[in-house]
């Protein structure tokens, strides 16, 4: 069995709903964010891609018909690097990770490319098509942007509440109050923005279309402005539209290889994919999937929450993100140390790649040999990851 390593990796700014990037087709984004990738790597010959593994969460419109083959092809790459496109949700990015990771230990391929994009702005609505022809009643239009749609009339209404609604069963469950939430929201727009303002993120993103920085993130967002906002689900509820990630646009990439590789990749590995873990719930409470996941990956690392230096937990809600932290019982300040999803935004299939990215580079910049990369995935599922600096910059052992 051969280790994967991930060498490098790349994104496009995220954009907000209807924000810099609503012109911009999903493949497109996929396309630059799988060039600015391989533009990291100009000594690789593009044909020894064995294969790209891409995550995309809806499928529904011009992301239709496997993206992942339509961003090699819109990319430029030789016609005979394959390519397939992976769904699990929120979490599709970093199951195509977990994917092309299990490529390269198997050794069925020496270097894979995996990814993710979402354009949440530009998913269609949908027609379901009539039970026999020429019906005389109406037909409605679904959206496609987020969350259950056409359900199966079998599924428990308890299980197809919506990811809102979820949450704030989440809160009930856990007492997490709607100030802890805001403050936590509040911290997300602080470290991000500081983090732009320090160059943290001029080496991961691309700019696209005029965007050079995550268009999601408020400057000056603070707990007290975040409690004026009316709750978004409940009338007494906690969650609003400021504790919650936004809609977003965007795309990643990572490129993944065994470490007898890195002589044709032309770079050095920065990390190594040391263990992973799925986890699943009652689809309500997958805010809280997280916490198996990671258990499941750390043990297959072999390591404990002790030894890890850095989490990037994606921030789908702050009431689960918080829920996840509390019952991992880690220090909250090394979690989302250069800002989460909340303020950075959450394009579905994109975030994985980000999360990798992000981690990979705070491990190196905090001088620490392991992380862990988790996220929540819509009807009760959940991903983590662990991550292996394997650099010279590590003062852990």
């Amino acid at each position: 069995m051969s280790d994967a390593y991930l060498y490098a990796t790349a994104r496009t700014p995220f954009g907000r709903f209807d924000g810099a990037l609503a012109g911009v087709r999903p493949d497109d984004l996929a396309a630059t964010a799988l060039t600015g990738l391989l533009d990291r790597a100009p000594a690789l010959d593009r044909a020894a891609i064995g294969d790209v593994v891409w995550g995309n969460a809806n499928g529904a419109g011009e992301d239709n018909r496997n993206v992942g083959r339509m961003a090699v092809l819109l990319a430029g790459l030789p016609v005979s690097v394959p390519a397939t496109t992976v769904n699990r949700l929120c979490g599709s990015g970093l199951d195509a990770a977990v994917m092309a990771a299990r490529t390269l230990e198997s050794g069925d391929a020496d270097i894979v490319v995996a990814g993710g994009v979402e354009s949440m702005t530009r998913a269609p609505w949908v027609l379901p098509k009539p039970d026999r022809a020429f019906p005389a009643r109406d037909v409605t239009a679904v959206s496609t942007t987020l969350g259950w749609r056409l359900v199966n009339p079998a599924m428990p209404k308890e299980w197809t509440v919506s990811l809102g609604e979820s949450n704030e069963l989440l809160q009930e469950r856990f007492s997490i109050s709607r100030e802890r939430q805001d403050a936590f929201a509040a911290r997300s727009h602080r470290l991000a923005d500081a983090a732009w303002d320090d160059g943290f993120y001029d080496d991961l993103v691309l700019p696209m279309d005029g965007l050079t920085r995550d268009e999601g993130i408020r400057p000056g967002t603070d707990p007290g402005k975040l409690a004026a906002l009316k709750p978004s689900f409940r009338p007494d509820g906690t969650i609003t539209a400021g504790n919650a990630s936004p809609l977003s646009d965007g795309a990643s990439a990572v490129l993944l290889g065994t470490g007898s590789a890195a002589g044709r990749i032309g770079l050095e590995p920065v990390a190594r994919v040391a263990g992973r873990g799925v986890h699943a719930v009652e689809p309500q409470m997958f805010g809280y999937a997280p916490v198996e996941a990671a258990a499941k990956a750390l043990r297959r690392a072999g390591i404990v929450w002790g030894d890890v230096g850095a989490v990037e937990l994606n921030e789908a809600f702050a009431v689960q993100s918080l829920a996840c932290v509390d019952a991992w019982g880690i220090d909250p300040g090394i979690v989302n140390t250069r800002g989460g999803a909340i303020a950075l935004g959450h394009p579905l299939g994109a975030s994985g790649g980000r999360l990798l990215g992000t981690l990979a580079k705070v491990l190196r910049e905090r001088r620490r040999r392991w992380g862990v990369a988790a996220i929540c995935i819509g009807v009760g599922q959940a991903l983590a990851v662990v991550l292996e600096n394997v650099t010279d910059e590590v003062s852990q052992g």
